[in-house]
């Protein structure tokens, strides 16, 4: 495709600027996206032609070297042109800028290559700077990026093609075809965002196509169980051991508040006896590699004492028989039902129902809380208990009594 390229030297000088030589630069636009670059060469702006863009018209043979040199650069500019058009390049202000510095055009970084990259260097560093975790989303969010360019119809992009409206059509796509809401999606274009960076960081590309996007995490309402919907369910008398055991093993982590990956990796090597005397579970998360301590209440001891001799455990060396997340979260939609919880509960519900009901609703510090989540800032903690109305009716009653004292 033949595009349209314009080449302009203009004199750079300073607001401050008095008198004295003021350097030459040259402008090269493609299409409207260009670059600049020094030229190493300067000039008395009073012997400088902004309409020819050269030194005036000079029998000094310095002059005309200087005319010369300028028209040697706008030479090399069009021969980058002609090279990538017989070579069947698409022609960017980048590649022609890669050409003017002695680079191989022919090498130009692509986005799946770059990103293909990254993640091999995040499975490199797994236990050391990155979380299994961290891999495994990065892994998921470079095969939605494979599947939204053959939804293009092409296997890879150069970076210079990367510009806004690719990163708009791929928050489309992810919505759309893929099905995701909007955090999801966010998550996932964020992770193309770091890829970006990195390019930017290497001068692989100009220009930052996530200028004008602002990757936007919305807040969401994180359900939790109140204390009575808590106590329906542990009440609950089922008739099928798979739901005792999914409603038991919900329980245990609204009384630790464990995410899935890190009841289901549990070992009796995992309970400690704490400095207290007491028994503590001692863990790291799986998502981040955090540190977790927590100090096991009643309800926690008393079923997890109960599944000591379960078959699964003894045979696997757990401290509770977890199923798949999948069927854990279909069988607790069947318990929200017979308890007519009117809320989308699914395993994660427990972790903030020990955030909010268990811990925060009762006094606990939100410092302490953040301590046993294996939250890395209170910040994440603040997000992510969000406090009972219960608790602001009680806070409030107590600032009335205050005032009324005084």
């Amino acid at each position: 495709m033949n595009k349209s390229l314009k080449v302009l030297f203009f004199l750079r000088t300073r607001t401050s600027y008095v008198s004295g030589p003021a350097p030459i630069y040259m402008r090269v636009t493609v299409e409207g996206d260009r670059f600049e670059m020094a030229t190493q060469r300067e000039v008395d702006p009073e012997k400088w032609d902004n309409k020819a863009c050269r030194m005036v018209y000079s029998k000094k043979e310095s002059t005309r070297e200087l005319n010369y040199y300028l028209d040697m650069l706008q030479g090399k500019v069009f021969e980058a042109q002609r090279e990538m058009m017989l070579k069947g390049i698409d022609i960017t202000a980048n590649k022609v800028k890669s050409f003017l510095l002695g680079k191989d055009i022919k090498d130009a970084k692509t986005l799946l290559v770059v990103y293909r990259e990254h993640v091999e260097e995040i499975k490199a560093l797994v236990g050391k700077e990155y979380a299994k975790g961290t891999l495994k989303r990065y892994k998921s969010a470079l095969i939605s990026l494979e599947d939204f360019l053959i939804h293009k119809g092409v296997l890879d992009i150069p970076l210079d093609n990367l510009n806004h409206q690719f990163i708009t059509s791929y928050e489309f796509f992810l919505k759309s075809v893929r099905n995701m809401d909007h955090n999801t999606a966010m998550g996932t274009i964020k992770k193309l965002k770091k890829i970006i960076r990195i390019c930017v960081a290497n001068e692989w590309i100009d220009k930052d196509p996530f200028m004008s996007f602002k990757v936007k995490i919305r807040e969401t309402n994180r359900p939790y169980l109140l204390q009575d919907e808590l106590d329906k369910i542990i009440a609950l008398k089922f008739s099928a051991d798979r739901l005792a055991t999914v409603r038991d093993i919900f329980v245990f982590c609204c009384y630790t508040g464990l995410a899935y990956a890190d009841v289901q990796k549990l070992k009796w090597g995992d309970v400690v006896i704490g400095h207290d005397g007491e028994k503590w579970i001692h863990t790291e998360r799986v998502k981040t590699e955090t540190a977790t301590r927590v100090p096991l209440l009643p309800q926690a001891l008393s079923i997890m004492d109960g599944y000591k001799d379960h078959p699964q455990c003894v045979n696997e060396g757990k401290l509770l028989p977890v199923s798949s997340n999948q069927k854990m979260n279909e069988y607790l939609k069947e318990i929200a039902d017979r308890c007519e919880i009117n809320k989308k509960m699914t395993f994660h519900t427990a972790r903030h129902t020990f955030a909010t009901t268990v811990t925060l609703t009762n006094g606990v510090p939100i410092e302490t809380v953040s301590k046993m989540l294996g939250h890395k800032t209170l910040r994440t903690t603040q997000q992510y208990a969000k406090i009972l109305d219960q608790k602001v009716s009680d806070d409030m009653r107590q600032l009335k009594e205050k005032l009324s004292k005084k």
